[in-house]
């Protein structure tokens, strides 16, 4: 009687069976074809920009919209002036920590006007300006006016704390975005200035570099300015978080006239008339108990 052999058990790691199942379907040529350097994949995903639409009999047609370029601008805008984007904005109060101590800002109604100054005749308002400027100047090539602005915001500070708080968060953003989406625009922002770069200017370099609007990156840009500046006052007064929304709410027209304003203001017209806060940067600089940098 012969004795019959145990089927030999054979272990395959899901890697080697599907890369048989794949072998079985596609025929022996297909298959090396496959596995060839640079073979084209036999289902190609739609590329950056590229939008997949399926039509009749199974298949996918791909379209490009015409708006892609401009889906493309916001999304790294919105990505650049995030909260998350690693520029540190979170550890700067514009001399808002001093005002809460002071009494200047000690509820929400105060928070809101205390920021509305800085929009409409503050440093925030100067930065507008200093942004406009330099998109303009990058997008037309103009590296006398450039390099003459990228100076002027670096000189504008009103104290030691805000000179730090603009050209830190400046040379985070550079670095930062040279990382993730390089460009010719910054690259040559630091061949042509090597001085301290100021943030608004390094926001308008990217923007023009990437083909983001003027006007989106102004705007943007004051939002976003606001939006930190309410944070830090949610954290010091303190203010619930609904109450911060609520400021945000308010302001949207003071963001949008300061924007406008800056759309429209010469570059030697640029100034600040918000003394109390350009005081409360110098007097942060030896407040005894400190949270933020500035």
């Amino acid at each position: 009687m012969t004795r019959k052999r145990p089927p030999r058990s054979v272990h395959l790691s899901p890697l080697a069976g599907r890369g048989r199942l794949r072998k079985a379907q596609a025929g022996e040529g297909e298959f090396e074809k496959f596995l060839a350097p640079n073979a084209p994949h036999p289902n190609p995903l739609p590329a950056s920009g590229e939008r997949g639409r399926t039509v009749p009999g199974g298949k996918t047609s791909i379209s490009n919209p015409a708006t892609s370029s401009d889906n493309a601008a916001l999304f790294r805008l919105m990505a650049w002036l995030s909260p998350a984007y690693p520029v540190g904005a979170f550890s700067y109060s514009s001399g808002i920590e001093w005002a809460v101590e002071a009494g200047d800002v000690k509820s929400a109604a105060s928070l809101q006007e205390w920021i509305s100054v800085a929009l409409s005749q503050g440093a925030a308002f100067c930065d507008a300006v200093f942004l406009v400027h330099v998109h303009r100047a990058t997008v037309s090539a103009n590296d006398t006016a450039l390099r003459a602005v990228a100076e002027l915001a670096a000189a504008f500070a009103t104290s030691k704390e805000r000179h730090l708080e603009t050209t830190a968060q400046g040379r985070a953003f550079v670095e930062a975005t040279r990382a993730a989406w390089p460009c010719d625009a910054i690259d040559h922002l630091l061949v042509l200035w090597d001085g301290a770069i100021a943030y608004p200017v390094a926001v308008a370099v990217a923007s023009a570099g990437h083909s983001v609007p003027l006007e989106s990156a102004v705007r943007g840009y004051l939002q976003a300015l606001t939006a930190n500046m309410i944070s830090a006052g949610v954290r010091l007064i303190p203010l619930g978080q609904t109450d911060g929304l609520r400021v945000l709410a308010a302001l949207e027209f003071a963001v949008e006239t300061a924007a406008t304003r800056a759309l429209a203001t010469p570059l030697d017209e640029a100034g600040s008339a918000a003394f109390r806060a350009d005081i409360a940067g110098m007097k942060h600089e030896t407040q005894y108990t400190r949270l933020f940098r500035s």
